[in-house]
């Protein structure tokens, strides 16, 4: 018998055993799944709400912003819809099972694929945030440290990031269509993916955002302009991002190990799935992301908030003029 035989046997014998099980939504998992679908929802109106304004202001700092907005409204949309949708629609158990792409026997890994496609989807969008604030940043900063190097516009900085990303997950659709390995290995890759992305994620937040300081501070006592809101606000990204991020690396590089050695040891992970690891994965997985997004629609907001309100006698400072589009104040 090959590997591949092997393999899908194996995978065969566990989920027989796994029927034995309740594999249906539990009551638990409904409320869990329509609370967060409903916090995604909200932040899905005051995203697209946002945008809109946003787009009516029409100027280069604005652009910027409806960016970041659009990111935002797409991640919080997609994850309204992995929510709200019932799962039983789609696959016959809440716990992921294993599943070959194509298999007559098992109709369902069409559900299986689309609810994987739908998932990383979300995941992109979220991470692309806070892709696109780290490429201004690092040409803010490259403006500032290397004024005379050529520069690279950010967004072509930006979409080559991404579209990196969107290939590896178009490769991992294909692999499991072309019947490489099955849906269990469609997570996997998934995991191994963002756990790496988060990891680098923490280390550039980190890194740019103490120069970020050190720039603002020295643009502030040069000019004598108050830059505390604008540090506050770098902070608060900072703290949030690495946060947010730090944790999706832990869950992520823990999942991915996990489902790692039981796939060396039995050949499928199609049994190391249970309602109570699920459904804790899934929890800390997406309130962080609830948290995150909603934080960001805070920090937008206090953006404008702050610049829109009008110098006191007591801060004793006058604006600085926007002389370049470039300013740091596009960002933060």
């Amino acid at each position: 018998m090959d590997m591949d035989m092997m393999a899908r046997t194996l995978a065969e014998n566990g989920t027989s055993s796994r029927n034995l099980e309740d594999l249906s939504e539990t009551t638990f998992e409904y409320w869990q799944d329509l609370l967060l679908g409903l916090c995604f929802l909200c932040i899905s109106i005051i995203a697209a709400h946002r945008m809109s304004w946003s787009r009516k202001q029409g100027n280069a700092e604005t652009t910027v912003v409806t960016a970041f907005y659009s990111l935002i409204l797409m991640t919080s949309v997609l994850r309204t819809l992995w929510f709200i949708v019932p799962t039983s629609l789609s696959e016959p158990s809440y716990v992921p099972l294993a599943v070959m792409a194509f298999d007559p026997e098992r109709p369902d890994w069409i559900g299986a694929f689309i609810n994987e496609i739908l998932l990383s989807a979300g995941s992109l969008c979220l991470f692309s945030i806070f892709i696109l604030i780290l490429v201004y940043w690092a040409d803010i900063l490259k403006k500032y440290f290397y004024p005379g190097s050529r520069r690279i516009k950010p967004m072509v900085t930006f979409l080559t990031l991404v579209s990196f990303l969107v290939l590896v997950e178009i490769l991992n659709a294909c692999l499991f269509l072309g019947g490489v390995y099955s849906s269990e290995g469609m997570i996997m890759v998934d995991a191994v993916l963002l756990a790496t992305v988060s990891i680098i994620c923490v280390c550039e937040i980190t890194i740019f955002s103490h120069r970020f300081r050190t720039v603002l501070k020295t643009l502030g006592a040069i000019n004598q302009v108050s830059t505390e809101s604008q540090v506050k606000r770098i902070v608060w990204i900072t703290v949030t991002g690495n946060l947010f991020f730090f944790t999706r690396a832990f869950l992520e590089t823990i999942f991915a190990v996990l489902l790692m050695i039981y796939w060396r040891k039995h050949g499928t992970v199609s049994a190391v799935f249970s309602h109570k690891l699920w459904d804790t994965y899934v929890i800390f997985k997406h309130s962080s992301e609830v948290a995150i997004l909603a934080l960001m629609l805070y920090i937008l907001q206090s953006r404008f908030t702050t610049s829109s309100a009008p110098p006191t006698a007591r801060d004793g400072y006058e604006p600085v003029p926007n002389e370049q589009k470039e300013s740091p104040n596009m960002i933060v």
